[in-house]
């Protein structure tokens, strides 16, 4: 019953997007096909389609402020993470662990986190913006030092910089602020910058470097469609969950008064 009830769950984050997120999915899908059978397939090829694929997934129902990304997360992360560690991105491993940390497992583990979202979305105010902007550049300095020195990663400040702005992201979208879409940017633009050097070098497939564009474009979107700023998308997606919940609570009632009455 239990599982029942939790694939009804995720079935119901997957639908009212909207619809120019699930144009972006099957963009990216096609782009991420193409690239896998224009290449030798190989585990490795295969583990960083799945990851790719479900991490454009992740992303879109961030977009459309919906709480599946937490199992979409965990299971995109730990694919990226191998794929990290075999072009030696060692930040890029703690990346994607930051946003299991920050972003996927507070997601599955809060049931307030799941119950109407899109309504407790707010903005920074003046100190938060220095707060935010002076804690990414402290991790820059600090990560890009430290992996520098104890590793044998070939472009640390590259990875560093993503990192920092990657890690900054994931705690600014689990406070629900809006404005972390402008760290998403910068961030799509990072690893864009990382995988495309990466890949020129021959640590990586190009298609790290093709999710990274459809995680740009997926940003950029945000803007415009995301009920993280489009107050009638909000307006819509409250309304959604408020007549959900009630539905909710009347076979709840429904329920025990069958209950009572037997």
């Amino acid at each position: 019953m239990i599982l029942s009830n939790y694939f009804k769950f995720l079935s119901h984050q997957l639908k009212g997007w909207p619809q120019q997120n699930y144009y972006l999915f099957y963009f990216s899908l096609g782009c991420q096909v193409m690239t896998l059978v224009s290449a030798p397939i190989t585990a490795l090829s295969i583990l960083t389609f799945i990851g790719t694929t479900l991490g454009v997934l992740c992303v879109l129902a961030i977009n459309a402020a919906k709480s599946v990304n937490g199992l979409l997360g965990v299971i995109s992360a730990a694919c990226f993470i191998v794929v990290g560690f075999s072009a030696k991105n060692y930040l890029s491993i703690g990346e994607q662990l930051a946003y299991v940390v920050t972003l996927d497992i507070p997601v599955l583990l809060s049931a307030n986190w799941n119950v109407n979202m899109v309504s407790k979305i707010r903005k920074f105010t003046g100190k938060t913006w220095v707060v935010a902007i002076v804690a990414t550049l402290v991790v820059y300095a600090i990560s890009g030092y430290l992996i520098g020195a104890l590793t044998d990663d070939p472009r640390p400040w590259i990875d560093a910089i993503s990192f920092a702005i990657c890690l900054t992201a994931g705690v600014i979208c689990f406070l629900r602020y809006n404005n972390q879409y402008f760290w998403w940017i910068a961030s799509g633009l990072a690893q864009m910058v990382l995988w495309f050097i990466s890949f020129r070098q021959g640590s990586a497939t190009l298609a790290m470097f093709i999710n990274s564009s459809v995680y740009l474009m997926n940003d950029v979107l945000a803007f415009t469609v995301s009920p993280w700023y489009n107050k009638h998308e909000r307006a819509r997606l409250m309304a959604e969950e408020q007549a959900a919940s009630d539905a909710a609570s009347t076979d709840a009632s429904d329920n025990q008064a069958f209950g009572l009455n037997h």
